[in-house]
């Protein structure tokens, strides 16, 4: 009889590990969901915060969730493009969720009635759930006088690092210095972004434990092999480990 009692402990145990960030926002324990919601999409969820970051959702091919249904308490925004903004609008109004972006895309925001966040490259947000650092993206921002961002994203002690849209740059280097990151987000799409090979040096210069390939195989002109660029960093970088997330999956922290 114990021996079954166990077995069933063990196996509500692992059901719980495996369940999705989506179906359970506030991942309980200590521990941060980062879920995949698409072409550059995240949610991260832990305690009872729910973050996501650039909620392109309706016409998005990939997407795994509809924005009529998806929570949030606060949306980062790492550029007005339309595959990163997305539904950012409607589910800020929706949610009451506070903005976070660079001014000028906060102001753009603002204007549309989000509640925003403004901030710049070079911050260190303090929030309630931990903090925002700002880091530069080199892209273009879609708004006039604007700058693209990425974000590294401490929630209640976990780092995730969404890198946004950019190409390689030196600093990389140093933002792994600064920031013990688990988990960085990168592009290796090309044409718009870094392609994998500049993405496979970015994992190295960040010490990452974990990198995810985002922003890649929306469309035929970012098509890559996440595959091959897993193979590269894993075999370069000993101790770095490589997710290749299909949407809606979730990894846990």
């Amino acid at each position: 009889m114990r021996k079954m009692m166990l077995a069933l402990v063990l196996g509500l145990a692992l059901l719980l590990v495996a369940a999705p960030a989506a179906a359970a926002p506030g991942w309980q324990g200590g521990k941060t969901a980062v879920t995949f919601l698409g072409h550059a999409a995240f949610q991260l969820t832990s305690g009872g915060t729910t973050i996501l970051i650039d909620p392109y959702i309706t016409g998005n091919p990939q997407a795994a969730v509809s924005p009529d249904i998806i929570e949030a308490d606060y949306i980062l925004v790492t550029h007005a493009h339309g595959d990163h903004l997305g539904d950012t609008v409607a589910i800020a109004k929706r949610t009451g969720a506070k903005v976070i972006a660079t001014a000028e895309v906060a102001r753009m925001l603002k204007d549309q009635g989000c509640d925003v966040v403004p901030v710049h490259i070079g911050a260190k947000k303090a929030l309630d759930f931990g903090y925002v650092r700002v880091t530069p993206a080199f892209h273009g921002s879609g708004v006039a006088g604007g700058h693209a961002a990425g974000f590294i994203v401490n929630l209640r002690g976990t780092s995730v690092y969404h890198a946004g849209d950019t190409s390689l740059f030196g600093d990389m280097a140093l933002l792994g210095r600064l920031e013990k990151i688990d988990c960085a987000l990168l592009p290796i799409g090309d044409n718009y972004t870094m392609g994998p090979d500049d993405a496979v040096e970015a994992a190295g210069m960040l010490k990452a434990k974990i990198v995810v390939p985002m922003h890649y195989n929306t469309h035929a002109l970012i098509k890559q092999d996440p595959a091959a660029f897993k193979k590269a960093v894993e075999t370069r970088f000993k101790g770095v480990k490589v997710e290749i997330m299909k949407p809606g999956a979730a990894l846990i922290l």
